[in-house]
């Protein structure tokens, strides 16, 4: 009997036990499933992805939540990946940096104006009226010698009747003198000879024009009466002609005093101009922020008019040391950052900053950020630099790639 009861205590106790170790299993077996919480780097706004927050909330740029960014992303984060089948649908085109040999061109617009170096006054030389205009209108074009207008000027008629009876007392240091006299009134050789020659006073007096060109201003009318020395007629000259470049201040080291240019007009097809460039202003304007330079232009046939906008190049730079340089529209400029994407695997791209130097004939030197071989995207890489601002898989502004290119200083 004592050894029934035995048994039946010992099986109670298996079962005891038994059932505690998997009501215990049971309990810890959920536990085993459970993940770890994602560890947060970030909050961000998709629209504006660039700017980080370090807890969660409402965007101040746009009227949502902010999106979290975790630690497990950060493969993600290195760049985009891409179907063949996407590829050829975005039409991308992919073209590996190269060493070029870049010569950098000067290239710019200008304006023609008047040479101020040849701007003529012609003046009233005395009091007197305005008896006949020869020339009417402003803007209009006179020859060398060619009659401007007549003036009337009776104050000359008492000098040069003195001047006369001097001459007939023959006595040479009177008339000297009587001659000079005339002379400190502004009378023109021209009228005092004309005076020895007819023994009468001559008060009329016709204006020339002492060089071929056209009238800038025109400050009289026929009947007025003028002063001394008030400017009647102001003449210029279309031969030679100023070109006004404005130009970029990157290019400011392409230009300097000497420099040979070629200038060509879409009003004169075919046809160029060849100058050289007489100063650097020193002035920069500050609406366009560009800078200045001034060309004299021989302009024989005065083809070139003032305001007309001309094409102006510089001639070319001697030859430099190739550098490492990539077509000039895989270059992405945001104005705080330049970069490239760049083909890094089969399908996968991502994007880099880089550092860019001149640009001619369609190609960008590189400085920094890529070396020789790499491949970047030269069609649709605005399409993918999109999804990857959207994705935060942009480089950090003041990061620095870890592929180094020497600067042409260095080549050199």
């Amino acid at each position: 009997m004592k050894k029934v009861i035995l048994t039946s205590t010992a099986i109670a106790l298996i079962a005891a036990a038994a059932g505690y170790y998997a009501g215990s299993a049971a309990e810890v077996k959920p536990m085993e499933n459970v993940k770890p919480a994602r560890k947060v780097l970030y909050w961000y706004d998709p629209m504006v992805p660039g700017q980080r927050f370090d807890k969660p909330g409402k965007s101040p740029f746009m009227d949502m939540q902010l999106v979290p960014r975790y630690a497990d992303e950060g493969k993600a984060v290195a760049g985009i990946s891409i179907s063949p089948q996407q590829q050829q649908n975005l039409g991308m085109v992919v073209e590996a940096a190269q060493l070029r040999q870049i010569t950098p061109r000067f290239q710019a617009w200008a304006s023609v104006t008047t040479d101020e170096r040849s701007l003529q006054t012609v003046p009233s030389p005395a009091n007197g009226v305005v008896e006949k205009l020869f020339v009417r209108a402003a803007q209009q074009w006179v020859k060398a010698g060619e009659p401007l207008a007549q003036l009337w000027i009776p104050s000359w008629t008492t000098a040069q009747q003195e001047y006369l009876a001097v001459r007939q007392l023959c006595d040479a240091a009177l008339t000297r003198a009587a001659r000079e006299r005339l002379a400190l009134q502004f009378m023109p050789e021209g009228v005092i000879r004309q005076v020895e020659r007819s023994g009468k006073p001559q008060t009329r007096l016709t204006l020339r024009a002492e060089q071929a060109g056209y009238v800038v201003k025109l400050d009289t009318r026929e009947g007025a009466q003028v002063a001394a020395t008030a400017p009647l007629f102001e003449l210029a000259s279309l031969d030679p002609v100023w070109l006004v470049v404005d130009y970029p201040q990157r290019q400011a080291t392409l230009l300097s005093v000497g420099s040979a240019v070629v200038v060509s007009s879409e009003s004169l097809p075919g046809q160029q101009f060849h100058g050289r460039v007489s100063e650097l202003l020193p002035q920069l304007d500050t609406a366009t922020r560009t800078l200045k330079a001034r060309v004299v232009l021989e302009n024989p046939h005065q083809q070139l008019k003032p305001g007309m906008y001309v094409r102006v190049e510089a001639g070319s730079t001697p030859n430099l040391a190739p550098v490492l340089a990539i077509p000039e529209q895989a270059l992405i400029a945001t104005g705080s950052q330049n970069r490239v994407i760049l083909a890094s695997s089969e399908g996968h791209f991502q994007a880099v900053n880089v550092t860019p130097g001149i640009t001619s004939d369609g190609w960008t030197e590189i400085r920094r950020g890529l070396k020789e071989g790499d491949r970047v995207v030269t069609s649709g890489q605005f399409l993918i630099d999109s999804e990857a601002s959207l994705r935060s898989a942009l480089p950090p502004e003041a990061s620095a790639d870890q592929h180094d290119h020497p600067s042409r200083e260095a080549n050199q």
